[in-house]
């Protein structure tokens, strides 16, 4: 995929959001191509993903998609990509995804987005990759995740230094801004 970074994007697959995610994500995936990067994402036709994958596509990027064999049987694989990867199961998809990628972020999703942001951020926190993650929160979208952490933080079951593993964008200026400048820290884990 040419010398292109390539952003791996978590989000929706539903079919029955607010309008205003479907704008969202047009929007992100022409940004992704007018910006020069490339993409990994979950191999899909529909809700978000196939939005932000079209228009990425449209927009001069190169899209690889990720499909377990279950969802490909039915019928929801994305056959515009350069490369499709079916793999066995979800575990096998999200580590692909991962290898895949340069750069992680979870725009707005449910609990499979959830998942895949949370082992992408725990990895960092080990030390198994040093790579950028972003939470965009559109539309205030992760505003109560965001108070969750703040919990998390004053209870002490993660140190407050974690908050500089990950990036919070509000707009896609700020996240490619973020993108661009990043500079990978060492974070040290402390039991």
């Amino acid at each position: 995929m040419e010398n292109k970074k390539t952003i791996c994007v978590y989000c929706s697959s539903s079919n029955y959001l607010p309008e205003k995610f479907y704008k969202f994500a047009k929007e992100l995936g022409e940004n992704i191509g007018k910006n020069n990067f490339n993409m990994v994402y979950g191999g899909t036709t529909v809700g978000m993903m196939g939005v932000i994958a079209d228009n990425a596509l449209k927009n001069g990027s190169e899209v690889i998609g990720v499909i377990p064999e279950r969802i490909a049987s039915f019928g929801l694989e994305n056959h515009k990509l350069a490369k499709v990867i079916i793999t066995k199961d979800m575990r096998e998809r999200k580590a692909t995804m991962e290898k895949n990628a340069d750069i992680f972020v979870a725009a707005p999703g449910g609990f499979g987005t959830f998942e895949e942001i949370f082992e992408i951020l725990v990895a960092k926190q080990l030390g198994y990759h040093n790579k950028p993650i972003i939470f965009f929160n559109f539309d205030g979208y992760y505003d109560n995740l965001f108070e969750m952490f703040k919990t998390v933080y004053e209870n002490k079951f993660a140190r407050e230094e974690t908050k500089s593993l990950y990036f919070i964008a509000h707009t896609i200026s700020e996240m490619f801004n973020y993108i661009n400048t990043y500079a990978p820290k060492e974070f040290v884990f402390k039991y």
